[in-house]
């Protein structure tokens, strides 16, 4: 994405049907809230990680903030390059997230077991709330 992003400004190809400083502001935008939630998620973790399963914090909202983190700065930067190839890739990368967060929930219930099961039930959502 960071390749094909300044493509589109500089020689005017795949570009966003907007105006340029209306992606670029909602971009940025995006992006603040999605560094922010990854700072919030990395401070929380280092503060609480220790080996045991969190459940506190940004966890009790949704299971796996940090690849919520990752997709607000993925859709943040496609903005911001006024590019829709970056949205497409921005896009792609959530079918691949998701296969790697049900990978990764399957070896959490091999470590956690039980307490993980439960933690799925009280926080139902996996990275955005009401929706997945």
């Amino acid at each position: 994405m960071i390749l094909i992003g300044p493509i589109t400004p500089l020689y005017g190809i795949w570009k966003l049907p907007i105006h340029i400083l209306i992606s670029i502001i909602i971009g940025i935008i995006i992006f603040i809230i999605g560094a922010f939630v990854y700072f919030k998620w990395e401070i929380f973790w280092e503060k609480n990680y220790h080996g045991q399963l969190v459940k506190e914090g940004i966890f009790r909202y949704i299971r796996h903030p940090h690849y919520t983190s990752l997709l607000i700065v993925g859709f943040g930067l496609a903005f911001f390059f006024y590019s829709i190839a970056a949205v497409v890739i921005a896009i792609i990368a959530v079918p691949i997230m998701i296969i790697s967060i049900i990978d990764e929930e399957k070896l959490l219930i091999k470590q956690y077991g039980k307490e993980y099961k439960e933690f799925m039930k009280k926080t139902p959502w996996r990275i955005i709330p009401y929706i997945f």
